[in-house]
C-alpha cells in the first residue's frame, strides 16, 4: 500500500502523523511511504530522517493525496485537504466530527473511508489512540491555566503553589479519566489545592488511593459544582463521551458564581467543549474573557509540545497503521473489532451513532459498512 503523510496545516499544529521510525517499519513491511516535504520539521524530524528510513519525499500535498492509498495525519483534515480526498481512499487521523458539521459533510461527499483515532477502542474499553494525547493535554492544562492566572494575562494573579503565609490556588478538575488524572498529577505537583469531580464512585476511590490524600475527591452534580465554583481559581474541563459532543457542565449563568480573573481550561474543546461559553482558540491567541472569567480553549494543546506528542502518538498508531496497510481496512476491521469501532465514515455514509445523534444524520453500524 502507498501510505501518505502530509504536513499539518491547522494553525500552530507542529505534530506529524508518521514518525521516521513508523516509516521505517512500514517500508520494512513492503509498503511505500510518502512524506510531504517539511512535514516533520515542527516535531524535530527533517526530510533526511525520512529518507534514511526509506520514505520518499513529495513536494506538495496535492501530489501526495493523488498518489496515496491511505492518508495518515494528526488533526482533522482542513477544508483544502478534504477537497483532495477521493472515493475509496482511506483516512486515518483524529476527526472529532460531533461538533463539526462542515467537516462531516465534506467527508461524506468525498466517498473516502475515514477511521478516527479517538473512537478506536481496546479490550478494556479504553481509547488507546486518544490516551497518549489525553495524557499530554492533561499535563499541559495546569501549566496553561497557571499562565492564564497571571495578572498580565487577565487572570487574578494567584500563584499555583502559593508561598509561605499565602494560600495556593484552588483547582477543580471535572472528570477523573486519563486527562483528569494527568491534570491532577501536575496540579498537585505545582502545590495547588486540587479537587477532582467525577460521577464514578469507583474512579473517585481509585484516585483517593493513588494520590494518598493529596487531593480531594467529590461526586459531580450541579449542587457540588455551584458550591465549588465561588472558591475555585481554576477549573479544568476533562470530560469525555467517546465520539459524542461534550456535555456542558458549567453554564454562562454559573460564571457569575466565580471570582473575577478565575480561569477555565477546556480540554474537551475538540468535542465542542464542556463549558457553555467555550469556543476553540489557537496557541497564537489562546485566551479570551467572558463575564470576567478567562477561558483557555486551545483545540490542539498537545501541538505545543510537538516532539513529545508526535512520538507518543506514533507509538500508539503504528500497529494499527501497519494492520490497515497490510490487510486493507475491511480485513483489518474484521480481524479487530476495536479498530472497527474507529470507523466513522465510509462511502458516503456515517458509521458512528454518537456523531449521527449530535448532527441529526442517519448512521449505519460499522458492521453494516463492512458489507457496503
Amino acid at each position: 500500500m502507498i501510505i501518505g503523510c502530509p504536513k499539518e496545516i491547522k494553525p500552530q499544529e507542529f505534530r506529524v502523523g508518521v514518525t521516521p521510525n513508523a516509516a521505517r517499519e512500514a517500508v520494512a513491511h513492503g509498503h511505500t511511504v510518502l512524506i510531504e516535504t517539511g512535514a516533520g520539521l515542527g516535531a524535530g524530524f527533517d526530510d533526511a530522517a525520512y529518507i534514511d528510513a526509506g520514505a520518499q519525499i513529495e513536494a506538495t500535498a496535492k501530489d501526495l493525496f493523488a498518489k496515496a492509498d491511505m492518508i495518515v495525519k494528526v488533526k482533522e483534515p482542513q477544508a483544502p485537504e478534504r477537497k483532495m480526498l477521493r472515493e475509496g481512499q482511506l483516512l486515518f487521523t483524529y476527526l472529532h466530527l460531533a461538533p463539526d458539521p462542515e467537516q462531516t459533510k465534506d467527508l461524506l461527499a468525498s466517498g473516502a473511508t475515514c477511521i478516527a483515532y479517538e473512537t478506536v477502542t481496546d479490550a478494556k474499553g479504553g481509547l488507546p489512540l486518544l490516551a497518549p494525547m489525553s495524557e499530554v493535554a492533561g499535563r499541559l492544562a495546569p501549566q496553561a491555566g497557571a499562565w492564564a492566572l497571571q495578572k498580565a494575562n487577565g487572570g487574578s494573579g494567584v500563584l499555583m503553589g502559593g508561598v509561605p503565609g499565602v494560600r495556593p490556588a484552588n483547582v477543580a478538575i471535572i472528570g477523573g479519566g486519563v486527562v483528569g488524572t494527568a491534570a491532577a498529577r501536575v496540579a498537585v505537583g505545582m502545590g495547588a489545592n486540587v479537587t477532582v469531580l467525577d460521577r464514578s464512585v469507583p474512579r473517585l476511590s481509585y484516585l483517593d488511593d493513588v494520590f494518598m490524600g493529596r487531593l480531594t475527591t467529590q461526586y459531580s452534580d450541579k449542587g457540588a459544582m455551584e458550591e465549588l465554583l465561588p472558591r475555585m481559581d481554576m477549573v479544568v474541563g476533562a470530560v469525555l463521551v467517546p465520539g459524542a459532543a461534550a456535555p456542558k457542565l458549567v453554564t454562562r449563568e454559573q460564571l457569575s458564581l466565580m471570582q473575577p480573573g478565575s480561569v477555565l481550561v477546556d480540554v474537551a474543546i475538540d468535542q465542542g467543549g464542556c463549558f457553555e461559553t467555550s469556543k476553540a482558540t489557537t496557541h497564537q491567541d489562546p485566551i479570551y474573557e467572558v463575564d470576567g472569567i478567562v477561558h483557555y480553549c486551545v483545540a490542539n494543546m498537545p501541538g505545543a509540545v510537538a516532539r513529545t506528542s508526535t512520538i507518543a502518538l506514533g507509538n500508539a498508531t503504528m500497529p494499527f497503521m501497519l494492520a490497515l496497510a497490510g490487510k486493507g481496512w475491511k480485513q483489518a476491521c474484521k480481524d479487530d473489532a476495536n479498530l472497527l469501532n474507529g470507523l466513522n465514515v465510509h462511502a458516503g455514509q456515517l458509521t458512528y451513532a454518537a456523531v449521527g445523534e449530535a448532527l441529526g444524520i442517519d448512521a449505519i453500524t460499522p458492521q453494516q459498512a463492512l458489507d457496503v
